[in-house]
């Protein structure tokens, strides 16, 4: 039976969480349907920058994503303080990027008068608006409808586009947040989609790439080094470590064995605790192992505690694989 959202998002636990979409109909998201033989390559750009676009609106960054031929995957982090920052303005005039708002929200950006009844109503909206800027159900639900929008005005068709729900797993902690993130990127690869991440076209991981390339910067949630004092907001890792184990764990999912992964060279993995047996299972199988969370086992079962679940399929996993060698 599904789950009602808010026992799958638990802010108290962790701001990181892995989302998945996926289309109900035959026809495809992406890609060359092979009945048809009609190319929809075109609509990953659509999902690509609908998403880029939608993290400069919301106060939730992205740092991972994959679109698939059936599926998009999607790695946020909800900067709640971001949003509890924003002036009244910032709130409204980023919400009516996205939608029309209401007739007082209008007249509060033209700087028109409003008596106090409406300046009380216009605060309950304001304040809803800014919850909903850090919603990630309302980030799905402005992609989606968005995207069945266009499709369905390119298939001249109606009718439910994805399926009901998306599905929600919360990343509790370093470990879970890295290698979901290295699954999500390598997605393409293990559909035999790409040979290698920088041919792994509308992924975070040939948008990571490319920036280093460039020597530019991203939009993407940011890699921003070692832990220490006035730490800017990102993921304390460098971003050439992560390149590169990811780089390694293509070639050896594409090899289609074990391999060794030399920790030496990788030190996110000593930093991390894991094995490289460890580290190649949760690449490549991770929504397997985990449901509604992933992460160490004391992670999980404060989860499950916050969010009212009486058991989470996964704990078990988690003994082994997000434990430290």
């Amino acid at each position: 039976m599904p789950q009602p959202r808010k026992s799958q998002i638990s802010l108290l636990d962790t701001p990181y969480y892995h989302c998945v979409s996926r289309c109900v109909r035959r026809s495809l998201l992406c890609g060359v349907d092979n009945y048809t033989g009609q190319s929809y390559e075109h609509r990953r750009g659509w999902v690509e920058a609908r998403l880029l676009f939608l993290s400069s609106v919301f106060s939730i960054d992205i740092c991972a994503y994959a679109v698939m031929s059936n599926h998009v995957h999607v790695v946020l982090y909800v900067d709640v303080k971001q949003a509890q920052s924003w002036s009244d303005m910032d709130v409204v005039t980023r919400w009516h990027r996205l939608h029309k708002g209401t007739l007082l929200t209008q007249m509060f950006v033209k700087g028109e008068a409003l008596n106090q009844s409406q300046l009380l109503t216009l605060d309950e909206t304001i304040a809803e608006y800014r919850k909903r800027l850090h919603d990630i159900s309302w980030l799905m639900r402005d992609l989606n409808e968005y995207i069945a929008r266009e499709a369905n005005k390119e298939d001249d068709c109606t009718g439910r586009f994805w399926e009901g729900r998306f599905k929600s797993q919360a990343l509790l902690d370093e470990a879970a947040v890295l290698a979901c993130m290295a699954y999500v990127d390598l997605n393409p690869i293990r559909a035999k989609m790409a040979n290698t991440p920088e041919t792994s076209q509308h992924t975070s991981i040939q948008t990571r790439l490319a920036s280093i390339k460039q020597n530019t910067t991203t939009t993407l949630m940011p890699f921003v080094g070692n832990p220490r004092q006035n730490m800017p907001k990102g993921m304390a890792f460098s971003l050439q470590d992560y390149c590169e184990l990811v780089d390694t764990t293509g070639r050896v999912i594409r090899n289609d064995k074990a391999g060794h992964i030399d920790s030496q060279h990788h030190p996110i993995l000593q930093r991390l605790g894991l094995s490289d047996e460890q580290w190649l299972t949760l690449t490549t199988e991770f929504e397997q192992h985990f449901c509604y969370a992933a992460g160490a086992e004391m992670m999980m079962n404060q989860f499950k505690r916050h969010t009212g679940h009486q058991r989470i399929r996964g704990i078990s996993k988690a003994k082994t694989l997000l434990r430290c060698v």
